[in-house]
Protein backbone atom coordinates (compact mmCIF):
# COMPACT_ATOMS: atom_id res chain seq x y z
CA UNK A 1 0.00 0.00 0.00
CA UNK A 2 1.24 3.22 -1.12
CA UNK A 3 1.94 5.73 1.85
CA UNK A 4 -0.48 8.16 0.50
CA UNK A 5 -3.48 5.74 0.51
CA UNK A 6 -2.08 4.56 4.25
CA UNK A 7 -2.75 8.03 4.90
CA UNK A 8 -6.11 8.69 3.33
CA UNK A 9 -7.03 5.58 5.56
CA UNK A 10 -5.94 7.01 9.14
CA UNK A 11 -7.57 9.84 8.09
CA UNK A 12 -10.89 8.12 7.50
CA UNK A 13 -10.62 6.43 10.43
CA UNK A 14 -10.10 9.42 12.49
CA UNK A 15 -13.21 11.48 11.10
CA UNK A 16 -15.00 8.51 11.87
CA UNK A 17 -14.14 8.96 15.57
CA UNK A 18 -14.96 12.60 15.65
CA UNK A 19 -17.79 12.00 14.44
CA UNK A 20 -19.30 10.01 17.72
CA UNK A 21 -17.87 13.14 19.74
CA UNK A 22 -19.76 15.97 17.73
CA UNK A 23 -23.28 16.73 18.53
CA UNK A 24 -25.86 15.34 15.89
CA UNK A 25 -28.59 13.79 15.33
CA UNK A 26 -30.34 11.33 17.36
CA UNK A 27 -29.23 7.29 17.21
CA UNK A 28 -32.66 5.19 16.16
CA UNK A 29 -31.29 2.24 18.35
CA UNK A 30 -33.30 -1.19 18.07
CA UNK A 31 -37.14 -1.51 18.69
CA UNK A 32 -37.31 -5.00 20.42
CA UNK A 33 -37.84 -3.93 23.95
CA UNK A 34 -41.15 -2.60 26.04
CA UNK A 35 -39.34 0.22 27.68
CA UNK A 36 -36.51 2.53 26.52
CA UNK A 37 -34.15 5.08 28.16
CA UNK A 38 -33.66 8.79 26.46
CA UNK A 39 -30.01 9.20 26.92
CA UNK A 40 -27.44 11.28 25.81
CA UNK A 41 -24.08 11.11 24.88
CA UNK A 42 -20.96 12.99 23.56
CA UNK A 43 -23.62 15.30 22.17
CA UNK A 44 -26.05 12.26 20.64
CA UNK A 45 -28.93 10.94 22.06
CA UNK A 46 -30.45 7.46 21.78
CA UNK A 47 -33.18 5.40 23.18
CA UNK A 48 -31.75 2.62 25.69
CA UNK A 49 -33.56 -0.37 25.87
CA UNK A 50 -34.83 -1.89 29.33
CA UNK A 51 -34.14 -5.10 29.39
CA UNK A 52 -35.62 -5.86 32.88
CA UNK A 53 -38.62 -3.67 33.25
CA UNK A 54 -40.25 -3.76 36.25
CA UNK A 55 -42.90 -6.37 36.66
CA UNK A 56 -45.89 -5.10 38.35
CA UNK A 57 -49.30 -5.51 37.71
CA UNK A 58 -52.41 -3.42 38.13
CA UNK A 59 -53.68 -6.14 40.45
CA UNK A 60 -50.40 -5.31 42.90
CA UNK A 61 -51.78 -1.39 43.66
CA UNK A 62 -54.23 -1.92 46.19
CA UNK A 63 -55.82 1.04 47.98
CA UNK A 64 -55.81 3.46 44.41
CA UNK A 65 -58.34 2.05 42.44
CA UNK A 66 -60.31 5.06 41.79
CA UNK A 67 -56.83 6.39 39.87
CA UNK A 68 -56.15 2.49 38.28
CA UNK A 69 -59.58 2.78 36.73
CA UNK A 70 -59.10 6.70 35.33
CA UNK A 71 -55.95 6.06 33.72
CA UNK A 72 -56.33 2.68 32.66
CA UNK A 73 -59.08 4.05 30.88
CA UNK A 74 -57.26 6.68 29.14
CA UNK A 75 -54.76 4.41 28.08
CA UNK A 76 -56.78 1.84 26.29
CA UNK A 77 -58.05 5.03 24.31
CA UNK A 78 -55.01 5.89 23.38
CA UNK A 79 -54.08 2.31 22.41
CA UNK A 80 -56.48 1.75 20.56
CA UNK A 81 -55.83 5.10 18.63
CA UNK A 82 -58.92 6.93 19.84
CA UNK A 83 -58.06 10.10 21.44
CA UNK A 84 -56.72 10.68 24.50
CA UNK A 85 -55.32 12.96 27.05
CA UNK A 86 -51.38 13.33 28.42
CA UNK A 87 -51.79 12.90 32.34
CA UNK A 88 -50.35 14.20 35.49
CA UNK A 89 -50.05 12.26 38.48
CA UNK A 90 -49.45 14.43 41.47
CA UNK A 91 -49.60 13.99 44.90
CA UNK A 92 -48.44 12.15 48.15
CA UNK A 93 -44.77 10.63 47.97
CA UNK A 94 -44.78 6.82 48.03
CA UNK A 95 -48.43 6.32 47.14
CA UNK A 96 -48.30 4.32 43.56
CA UNK A 97 -48.29 7.35 40.80
CA UNK A 98 -45.11 6.16 38.86
CA UNK A 99 -45.86 2.50 39.60
CA UNK A 100 -49.09 2.99 38.47
CA UNK A 101 -47.64 3.81 34.93
CA UNK A 102 -45.28 0.97 34.98
CA UNK A 103 -48.08 -1.61 35.90
CA UNK A 104 -50.26 -0.31 32.65
CA UNK A 105 -46.79 -0.54 30.58
CA UNK A 106 -47.42 -4.50 31.48
CA UNK A 107 -51.33 -4.44 30.91
CA UNK A 108 -51.04 -2.85 27.26
CA UNK A 109 -47.36 -4.14 25.90
CA UNK A 110 -49.01 -6.85 24.07
CA UNK A 111 -51.07 -4.42 22.22
CA UNK A 112 -48.46 -2.30 21.32
CA UNK A 113 -47.65 0.25 23.80
CA UNK A 114 -44.32 1.23 24.82
CA UNK A 115 -42.45 3.35 27.69
CA UNK A 116 -39.74 6.41 26.96
CA UNK A 117 -38.82 7.45 30.28
CA UNK A 118 -36.99 11.00 29.87
CA UNK A 119 -35.61 12.89 33.04
CA UNK A 120 -36.66 16.17 33.27
CA UNK A 121 -32.90 17.44 32.58
CA UNK A 122 -33.18 16.21 28.94
CA UNK A 123 -36.91 17.93 28.16
CA UNK A 124 -34.47 20.42 25.86
CA UNK A 125 -34.29 16.75 23.53
CA UNK A 126 -38.17 16.59 22.89
CA UNK A 127 -38.47 17.79 19.45
CA UNK A 128 -35.40 14.92 18.49
CA UNK A 129 -37.31 11.97 20.58
CA UNK A 130 -40.17 12.96 18.66
CA UNK A 131 -38.33 12.57 15.40
CA UNK A 132 -37.41 8.86 16.42
CA UNK A 133 -40.86 7.68 17.41
CA UNK A 134 -43.36 9.90 14.87
CA UNK A 135 -44.23 7.07 12.12
CA UNK A 136 -43.52 4.33 14.18
CA UNK A 137 -46.56 1.56 14.46
CA UNK A 138 -46.35 1.35 18.74
CA UNK A 139 -47.84 3.66 20.95
CA UNK A 140 -45.46 5.44 22.95
CA UNK A 141 -45.87 7.15 26.89
CA UNK A 142 -43.24 9.49 27.61
CA UNK A 143 -42.57 8.83 30.95
CA UNK A 144 -41.17 11.77 32.92
CA UNK A 145 -40.67 10.64 37.21
CA UNK A 146 -41.01 13.21 40.09
CA UNK A 147 -41.53 16.52 37.11
CA UNK A 148 -41.14 19.34 39.21
CA UNK A 149 -38.71 22.69 38.01
CA UNK A 150 -37.04 25.53 39.61
CA UNK A 151 -38.56 29.13 38.66
CA UNK A 152 -35.57 29.46 35.81
CA UNK A 153 -35.30 26.56 34.65
CA UNK A 154 -35.48 26.81 30.44
CA UNK A 155 -36.34 22.72 29.89
CA UNK A 156 -40.19 23.31 31.52
CA UNK A 157 -41.06 25.73 28.14
CA UNK A 158 -39.91 22.85 25.97
CA UNK A 159 -42.84 20.30 27.99
CA UNK A 160 -44.97 23.31 28.19
CA UNK A 161 -44.70 23.79 24.28
CA UNK A 162 -45.37 19.85 23.52
CA UNK A 163 -48.18 19.36 25.20
CA UNK A 164 -50.17 22.68 23.87
CA UNK A 165 -48.73 25.90 22.29
CA UNK A 166 -46.41 24.97 19.50
CA UNK A 167 -47.34 25.76 16.24
CA UNK A 168 -46.61 21.80 14.82
CA UNK A 169 -48.81 19.10 16.11
CA UNK A 170 -47.37 16.34 18.47
CA UNK A 171 -47.05 12.76 16.82
CA UNK A 172 -50.69 10.96 17.66
CA UNK A 173 -48.81 7.80 18.83
CA UNK A 174 -47.21 9.66 21.20
CA UNK A 175 -48.90 10.59 25.07
CA UNK A 176 -46.69 12.27 28.11
CA UNK A 177 -47.26 11.00 31.81
CA UNK A 178 -45.56 12.59 34.18
CA UNK A 179 -45.89 12.19 38.32
CA UNK A 180 -44.76 15.16 40.36
CA UNK A 181 -45.57 16.22 44.12
CA UNK A 182 -46.49 19.44 42.94
CA UNK A 183 -49.99 20.19 41.16
CA UNK A 184 -48.38 23.19 39.54
CA UNK A 185 -45.08 21.47 38.40
CA UNK A 186 -43.23 25.15 39.75
CA UNK A 187 -42.56 26.50 42.91
CA UNK A 188 -45.11 28.78 44.45
CA UNK A 189 -44.49 31.84 46.42
CA UNK A 190 -46.44 33.74 49.17
CA UNK A 191 -45.47 37.59 47.48
CA UNK A 192 -46.55 36.21 43.78
CA UNK A 193 -50.36 36.19 45.28
CA UNK A 194 -50.04 39.64 46.73
CA UNK A 195 -50.54 40.48 42.94
CA UNK A 196 -54.43 38.80 42.65
CA UNK A 197 -57.16 41.08 42.71
CA UNK A 198 -60.80 40.74 42.51
CA UNK A 199 -62.32 42.47 39.96
CA UNK A 200 -66.64 42.17 40.00
CA UNK A 201 -65.74 39.36 42.46
CA UNK A 202 -63.88 37.72 40.51
CA UNK A 203 -60.25 36.32 41.19
CA UNK A 204 -57.97 37.48 38.80
CA UNK A 205 -54.08 36.26 39.68
CA UNK A 206 -50.98 38.01 38.95
CA UNK A 207 -48.93 36.64 35.68
CA UNK A 208 -46.42 34.63 37.60
CA UNK A 209 -49.39 32.83 39.25
CA UNK A 210 -50.78 32.30 35.89
CA UNK A 211 -47.59 31.34 34.03
CA UNK A 212 -46.67 28.42 36.54
CA UNK A 213 -50.67 27.28 36.42
CA UNK A 214 -50.44 27.28 32.85
CA UNK A 215 -47.68 24.38 32.72
CA UNK A 216 -50.26 21.86 34.62
CA UNK A 217 -53.26 22.94 32.81
CA UNK A 218 -52.14 21.56 30.04
CA UNK A 219 -52.48 18.07 30.98
CA UNK A 220 -55.73 16.67 30.18
CA UNK A 221 -55.78 14.87 32.70
CA UNK A 222 -54.98 15.26 36.13
CA UNK A 223 -55.64 12.36 38.49
CA UNK A 224 -54.75 12.84 42.61
CA UNK A 225 -53.03 10.29 45.40
CA UNK A 226 -53.93 10.82 49.16
CA UNK A 227 -52.00 9.22 51.63
CA UNK A 228 -53.13 5.66 53.00
CA UNK A 229 -55.13 4.98 56.18
CA UNK A 230 -53.89 2.62 58.62
CA UNK A 231 -56.43 -0.19 56.81
CA UNK A 232 -54.79 0.23 53.29
CA UNK A 233 -51.34 0.74 54.81
CA UNK A 234 -51.73 -2.89 56.01
CA UNK A 235 -53.65 -4.42 53.38
CA UNK A 236 -50.60 -3.76 51.38
CA UNK A 237 -48.38 -5.20 53.72
CA UNK A 238 -50.45 -8.18 53.51
CA UNK A 239 -50.14 -8.38 49.86
CA UNK A 240 -46.50 -8.00 49.42
CA UNK A 241 -45.62 -10.52 51.77
CA UNK A 242 -48.08 -13.46 50.08
CA UNK A 243 -46.39 -11.98 46.43
CA UNK A 244 -43.08 -12.60 48.42
CA UNK A 245 -43.45 -15.84 49.83
CA UNK A 246 -43.64 -14.91 53.81
CA UNK A 247 -45.87 -16.76 56.27
CA UNK A 248 -48.78 -14.17 57.19
CA UNK A 249 -48.73 -15.22 60.90
CA UNK A 250 -49.07 -14.05 63.46
CA UNK A 251 -50.86 -11.35 62.15
CA UNK A 252 -50.99 -9.39 65.28
CA UNK A 253 -47.11 -9.39 65.58
CA UNK A 254 -46.68 -8.54 61.67
CA UNK A 255 -48.88 -5.73 62.67
CA UNK A 256 -47.62 -4.21 65.33
CA UNK A 257 -44.15 -4.41 63.34
CA UNK A 258 -45.67 -2.56 60.19
CA UNK A 259 -46.61 -0.12 61.94
CA UNK A 260 -43.87 0.67 64.34
CA UNK A 261 -41.87 0.92 60.56
CA UNK A 262 -44.25 3.23 59.01
CA UNK A 263 -44.07 5.54 62.40
CA UNK A 264 -40.10 5.30 61.90
CA UNK A 265 -40.51 6.62 58.10
CA UNK A 266 -43.32 8.86 59.13
CA UNK A 267 -45.29 7.65 55.69
CA UNK A 268 -47.90 5.23 55.78
CA UNK A 269 -47.28 4.63 52.16
CA UNK A 270 -47.30 1.72 49.54
CA UNK A 271 -43.87 2.35 48.60
CA UNK A 272 -43.41 1.86 52.79
CA UNK A 273 -45.71 -1.11 52.91
CA UNK A 274 -43.50 -2.65 49.90
CA UNK A 275 -40.13 -2.09 51.54
CA UNK A 276 -41.54 -3.46 54.93
CA UNK A 277 -42.78 -6.46 53.56
CA UNK A 278 -39.37 -6.85 51.70
CA UNK A 279 -37.62 -7.03 55.08
CA UNK A 280 -39.81 -9.17 57.05
CA UNK A 281 -39.09 -11.77 54.44
CA UNK A 282 -35.96 -11.59 53.82
CA UNK A 283 -35.21 -11.78 57.48
CA UNK A 284 -37.73 -14.53 57.53
CA UNK A 285 -35.95 -16.49 54.70
CA UNK A 286 -32.03 -15.68 56.38
CA UNK A 287 -33.52 -17.38 59.68
CA UNK A 288 -34.92 -20.21 57.60
CA UNK A 289 -32.17 -21.27 56.24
Amino acid sequence: MAASDRLLTRAESLLARLETLLPGGADPGDWSAIAYLWRRRYGRGRLEPVRHPHRLLPDDLLGIERQVARLDANTRQFVAGAPANNALLWGSRGTGKSSLIKALLNAHADAGLRLVEVDKYELLDLPDILALLQGRPERFVLYCDDLSFEAEDPSYKALKALLDGSVSVPPDNVLIYATSNRRHLLPEFFSENLDTKVVDDEIHHGEAVEEKVSLSDRFGLWISFHPFDQTHYLAIVRHWLGRLGAPLEPWPEIEAEALRWALARGSRSGRTAHQYARDRAGRQALAGG
